[in-house]
């Protein structure tokens, strides 16, 4: 009888999917427990960048455990977080302010940071053997100079990051500028960043340890938690919301749609504004959204013909091989208040369009490069090559500045992949095979640094590798089978008559200089307060100056015209204009797709040039 029950439900849902149950203990309180939001990160000081007069703000972030109430009724769960919270704390940052964020590794194992969607230098990027041990520190210095987008800090420490990301090491990373702010999007307390995770429970509350219980394909875990709290509610107001969508969970790919708690199966439209790499050139409405691992997408939602009524977040069973559960159905649901409940208009206006001319690449006929990813012999591989065979992990060497055109092939049968490229930021120019889905239509009016295969799916995308020479990964963005060594790395070659005066080059991700060092016993207060040595503020000053001293991110705008000025003086490629708008582009056509191109491997990086200058001392002041 319960069985028939089940099934008269999932008819009423148009389900056709089946459900496995519960791993987890049964969890008894869907939408019980208010929606949690992180806190605001803010600066332990704020230093100035005399080459370019730009602030630059310091911060520490200390890896450490921490304790939270799961179920009610058992055990409180362990779990590992940033500043010791999980999802850790927001940052928000000034287009134009750089960023040095010292991470402090006082957790259970290594760790290695990635700021996902920022173009930081290779020593700064997360490479995966760049680690930090226990009792050691990092320092990272980011750039924050790219247009609007949110971002996400992860961990990216080899064979570790599935387990580090499942026990809490993600947060957001909010960049803002001046032309976003202009829109008049719902900001403040109507702007709400939006984790997704999937996790499993053993029978105490303690978490399902991936790598102690040897799992090598997936978790996909049957307990969906949102900024760290399963199945939560919020309250809103009858206003637009502007929600910042982030799958931070290591297995599971979800479709969301939203609906009235009164209604079930009848979607609710909602508009997508913004991707991975900022805003989208329109706004796309909607009433469903795939989002796969490490994805992000903003959407707006109206709550104003929904007065006091219920809004339910759900998930489409049945997404490639992902296990369905009781609950994965459903994500959180939204309290609507009453007409009276509205406390502010600032952003509740009408959604501009378009939103921005995107920077899409030139279009470039052919496939420069193509990488297949799959399962074979038991071993995740790109190409047949594993992570540990570090003799041919470099698979691409794209010349900088290059427009390249790269075809990313699922063959792992009910297997799909989210594929992660660092640095760029490139366009999804077709999809084929699979259900056939073809180019989302908010996919196509975006620029992206993820792009999910769904099983037997091939994809195309199109990027210019810019706007540094070096050393960087791409994997899949399933972090189990990252960490089984479906990665690889490509490198940025550099142009020999580029004719650009740079003081510090940064080819390899593991120079020694700017690795993790021990912290001196003593040394270190806490975060909140200035200790000795490296960490008062006069070592921080110092370091700051000898960052300052790198130039690393001072002209990138201008090294990003260079790039384009030397390569449309090639043969290569003409660039007329880095904007282009998805009305005059023409998507490469399917024919492209038998198209055979040959991979170029070598071998390990080759070391960084010293540098080459120096600007004076002391150029990092107070404000």
């Amino acid at each position: 009888m319960a069985n028939f029950s089940m099934f008269l439900v999932l008819l009423a849902y148009g389900i056709d999917a089946v459900f496995a149950g519960w791993q987890s203990p049964v969890y008894q309180n869907f939408f019980s427990v208010p929606l949690p939001i992180a806190p605001i990160k803010l600066p332990k000081a704020i230093l100035k960048n005399n080459h370019t007069g730009k602030p630059v703000h310091y911060y520490e972030i200390e890896i450490k455990p921490l304790e939270q109430q799961v179920y009610p009724g058992l055990p409180r769960t362990r779990l590992v977080g940033y500043d010791g919270i999980s999802p850790g704390p927001t940052f928000m940052m000034e287009q134009g302010t750089e960023a040095i964020v010292r991470f402090i590794n006082h957790g259970d194992r290594a760790n290695s940071v990635h700021l996902h969607g920022s173009y930081s230098r290779a020593p700064f990027d997360g490479w995966a053997e760049d680690t930090t041990e226990v009792g050691q520190y990092k320092d990272y210095y980011y750039p924050n100079s790219q247009v609007a987008r949110t971002l996400w800090y992860h961990d990216h420490a080899i064979d570790h990051t599935a387990e580090n990301a499942y026990y809490g090491q993600a947060g957001f990373y909010i960049l803002h500028d001046p032309y976003e702010k202009s829109l008049n999007l719902p900001s403040g307390n109507y702007d709400i960043p939006l984790a997704l995770a999937a996790k499993r429970y053993n029978a105490n509350g303690s978490l399902w340890d991936p790598e102690a219980n040897g799992e090598t394909t997936s978790v996909y875990g049957d307990v969906i938690h949102v900024n760290g709290q399963p199945w939560p509610y919020m309250d809103v107001e009858p206003r637009k919301y502007r929600f910042r969508w982030c799958n931070t969970g290591i297995s599971r790919t979800y479709k969301l749609y939203y609906e009235l708690a009164t209604a079930a199966g009848v979607k609710l439209p909602f508009t997508i504004i913004a991707s991975d790499a900022g805003l989208l050139e329109k706004p796309i409405v909607v009433n469903d959204l795939y989002i796969s691992m490490a994805e992000r997408w903003e959407v707006v939602l109206d709550f104003t013909d929904y007065a006091g009524k219920k809004i339910t977040v759900r998930n489409t069973p049945g997404i490639a091989a992902d296990t369905d559960f009781t609950g994965t159905d459903r994500v959180m649901q939204f309290r609507v208040g009453n007409k009276n409940s509205v406390s502010g208009q600032v952003g509740n206006g009408i959604i501009p369009s378009p939103l921005r001319s995107v920077p899409y690449p030139p279009n470039k006929p052919g496939v420069d490069r193509s990488f297949t990813f799959e399962r074979s012999n038991g071993k995740w591989q790109i190409n047949g090559v594993t992570w540990s065979q570090a003799n041919n992990r470099i698979m691409a060497k794209p010349q900088r500045g290059a427009i390249e055109v790269w075809q990313l092939e699922n063959k792992s049968g009910g297997w799909s992949h989210p594929i992660h490229i660092h640095l760029i930021d490139f366009q999804v120019i077709q999809r084929t095979g699979g259900i056939n889905r073809g180019v989302e239509p908010y996919e196509a009016v975006a620029l992206k640094d993820v792009v999910w295969l769904g099983p037997n799916e091939k994809v195309l995308v199109i990027a210019r590798y810019a706007p540094w020479d070096g050393v960087y990964m791409f994997h899949c963005h399933n972090l189990i089978h990252e960490d089984h060594e479906m990665m690889a790395a490509f490198n940025v070659s550099s142009l020999n008559d580029f004719n650009y005066t740079e003081t510090t080059h940064f080819i390899d991700p593991m120079e020694p200089q700017y690795r993790a060092k021990p912290i001196k016993s003593g040394e270190f207060a806490g975060t909140g307060t200035w200790g000795t040595g490296e960490f008062s503020l006069a070592g921080v000053k110092d370091k700051g100056d000898w960052f300052s001293n790198l130039d690393a991110y001072d002209n990138v705008d201008e090294v990003e015209i260079a790039l384009e000025e030397y390569w449309s003086r090639t043969t290569l490629i003409h660039t007329a204009t880095t904007t282009v708008a998805a009305t005059s582009r023409t998507l490469v056509s399917s024919s492209l797709s038998g198209v055979v191109t040959t991979s170029t491997t070598s071998s390990a990086p080759a070391a960084t040039s010293p540098s080459k200058g120096n600007k004076g001392k002391g150029a990092f002041v107070m404000l």
